[in-house]
C-alpha cells in the first residue's frame, strides 16, 4: 500500500504517531540538555567548596564577571541544581507518558491494519461485496 492509496484514517494515526515520536525526542533532548548543565553546575559547586572562605570569587552574567560572596554562589547553584532536578523528574514523567502513548498509537495503527486494509477503519460496519444476496 503506497502512501497515495493509504486510507485517511490510517494517515491521520500514523501523523498522530510521528507527532509524538517529535515530541519525545524534544523531551529526550531537553532531558539531556539538563543533565549537562546540572553535571556542570555540580563541578562548578565542587570548585566552590574548595576556595578559601577569604579569596575572592567571581560570577558571571553575560560578558562581565561581577565579584560575588562565596556562600551567596553556593546557595545560587544549590538552588539550581534543585531546579534542574525538578525539571528532569517532570522531564521523566512527560518521556514515560509519551513513550506509553507511542506503544498505545503502534499497536491501535497495527490493528487498525490488519482490520481495515479495505481502507474504512476497522470499527466502521463492513461493506457488503454483493448487496443483491
Amino acid at each position: 500500500m503506497s502512501a497515495g492509496q493509504m486510507p485517511p484514517w490510517l494517515q491521520e494515526q500514523i501523523m498522530k504517531l510521528q507527532q509524538a515520536q517529535q515530541s519525545l525526542q524534544s523531551v529526550m533532548t531537553q532531558k539531556q540538555h539538563l543533565e549537562i548543565e546540572n553535571a556542570e553546575t555540580e563541578k562548578a559547586l565542587e570548585e566552590l567548596r574548595k576556595v578559601a572562605d577569604g579569596d575572592a570569587v567571581f560570577k558571571q552574567a553575560g560578558t562581565v564577571l561581577i565579584k560575588s560572596k562565596k556562600e551567596e554562589l553556593i546557595a545560587e547553584l544549590e538552588e539550581r541544581i534543585e531546579l534542574t532536578k525538578t525539571r528532569a523528574t517532570v522531564l521523566e514523567k512527560q518521556e514515560t507518558r509519551l513513550k506509553e502513548s507511542l506503544k498505545e498509537q503502534e499497536a491501535k495503527i497495527t490493528e487498525q491494519m490488519k482490520g481495515g486494509a479495505a481502507g474504512t477503519p476497522p470499527n466502521s460496519p463492513p461493506v457488503e461485496d454483493n448487496p443483491r444476496k
